[in-house]
């Protein structure tokens, strides 16, 4: 017999706590906010996290969101805005009385704040600024290139002397634990505050009370300047395994901590900024954009992939007699086209890939030729043997069309290997090039990629066809 199940069983299709954010959750909170029902509004997502929350309020209507901002507990209020895309979030923001506002972000870390002030028009961010609790440590922040670990980090952190007991250095917890929100280490300094050490929670906790500090903390540690790019910052963490990086300045002054859940959306960011570069969307688009600011980013790229198909065109028209003495060969360019732009794309898409993660280098030029060029013969010659065995078999059927198939089927064989050879050399090599210039390597994917290899690839094959089928 089978188990009934009640109305209160749980739900083990997803994780415990997690709230099925739907269109249908959306809609009904959005037909309760339209009728004024703040009651049964604040009622139902009483529960919610705030980052459920923020999916919620990017789903409706602004001016719906502005008044579920405007219902909510700053606090709580606070926090979705955290989580929301930068443009949608300033466009709610921007709507919201200075007073709360102000409340609103006093409330954040400091990392948090910052972000939310970036966004907002800078004449209100002016007026924002000064009326702060932490305003100078805002100040401070907003100096920094939004990028830079200066820029992630958060000026909230536990700093100890080496010379205290642990207790004294409990005690200083305690001191701090409404002001931050996650304490994973503390931080040995010096008279100074230079940073010399490092403490976990865990070592804190297991040691004894009299114990000095300078007996119990790590020397070995992992610090970055605040100039250190975002990215690298990333790296480092995610190579040591770590779940606070400490931040210094110039003489190693310890001025600040950068926590994993920055790293992780960092990771998002940055991943979802290669994606589009490789895909030819330029801008960072979110999906609360306006139509204008997609078209913004994407109609340049679509301008220079126009650009490259009219070269490619030129190409064909330039072997007008070619295509007139044996006009099968146009049924080869889609093959070619096609053909140069994919082995281009998994090329330069690996290489973009290794780059991002650290496990390739720019250095390492020589090296990926080699192997990208051994890749490459192999899946030409497999590709090419597979195109030459076809055109044989196809020209017992279609022999008035394809004149001599084996020599047809050489021809292109021959051409079919040459460009993908080609356009895998070039996928996987100009993404390093690219990063030696500090140049993005994502922009070499997408258009950029696709079109040169659409052009070479068509150059090489009636290049070929004149010489050896003509």
């Amino acid at each position: 017999m089978e188990p009934i199940l009640s109305d209160n069983a749980i739900d083990t299709s997803r994780p415990a706590g997690v709230i099925d954010v739907d269109s249908a959750l959306v809609s009904d909170i959005s037909t309760l906010i339209e009728s004024g029902q703040q009651a049964m509004v604040m009622n139902i997502i009483a529960d919610l996290h705030p980052a459920d929350l923020a999916i919620i309020v990017s789903h409706i209507n602004k001016d719906l969101a502005r008044q579920v901002l405007h219902w909510l507990p700053v606090e709580t209020a606070a926090e979705v805005l955290a989580e929301l895309d930068d443009d949608y979030r300033a466009d709610l923001a921007d709507a919201i009385p200075n007073e709360r506002l102000t409340a609103m972000i006093d409330e954040l870390d400091t990392d948090d704040a910052v972000d939310v002030l970036a966004d907002l028009p800078q004449e209100l961010a002016h007026q924002i600024i000064p009326e702060l609790e932490d305003a100078e440590d805002v100040k401070e922040l907003l100096a920094y290139d939004e990028d830079s670990a200066g820029g992630l980090m958060a000026t909230e952190f536990v700093s100890v002397l080496r010379k205290q007991t642990v207790a004294q250095a409990t005690e200083v917890v305690r001191t701090h634990a409404d002001e931050i929100r996650d304490i994973f280490a503390l931080f040995v300094v010096d008279n100074d505050d230079r940073l010399v050490g490092i403490v976990t929670m865990k070592r804190l906790l297991l040691s004894p009370a009299h114990a000095i500090i300078s007996d119990i903390m790590k020397e070995e540690i992992v610090s970055v300047p605040t100039s250190m790019d975002q990215e690298e910052v990333a790296r480092l963490m995610e190579r040591y395994d770590l779940v606070t990086m400490p931040v210094v300045d110039e003489v190693g002054c310890m001025v600040g901590r950068i926590t994993v859940d920055d790293i992780v959306d960092v990771i998002r960011d940055e991943a979802e900024e290669d994606i589009q570069r490789m895909s030819g969307v330029a801008g960072g688009e979110e999906a609360t954009d306006t139509v204008l600011r997609i078209t913004r980013g994407r109609l340049p790229w679509l301008l220079v992939g126009l650009a490259g198909a009219s070269l490619a065109a030129l190409v064909i028209i330039s072997f007008e007699e070619s295509l007139a003495a044996a006009s099968i060969l146009a049924g080869f360019i889609p093959i070619v086209m096609a053909t140069a732009g994919n082995a281009g794309i998994q090329s330069s898409a690996i290489a973009v890939q290794g780059l991002a993660s650290g496990d390739v280098w720019a250095s390492d030029i020589k090296r990926r030729l080699g192997k990208e060029f051994s890749v490459a013969m192999l899946n030409g010659l497999a590709t090419s043997l597979v195109l030459g065995v076809a055109i044989i078999i196809l020209g017992g059927v279609f022999a008035e069309r394809l004149g001599d198939p084996v020599k047809l089927a050489y021809t292109s064989s021959l051409a079919l290997l040459l460009v993908i050879v080609i356009a895998t050399t070039i996928g996987a090599m100009t993404p390093l090039l690219l990063d030696k210039m500090n140049i993005d390597p994502a922009i070499a994917t997408g258009p950029f990629i696709t079109t040169s290899n659409d052009i070479l690839g068509i150059l090489v094959f009636f290049l070929l066809a004149d010489w050896l089928y003509l």
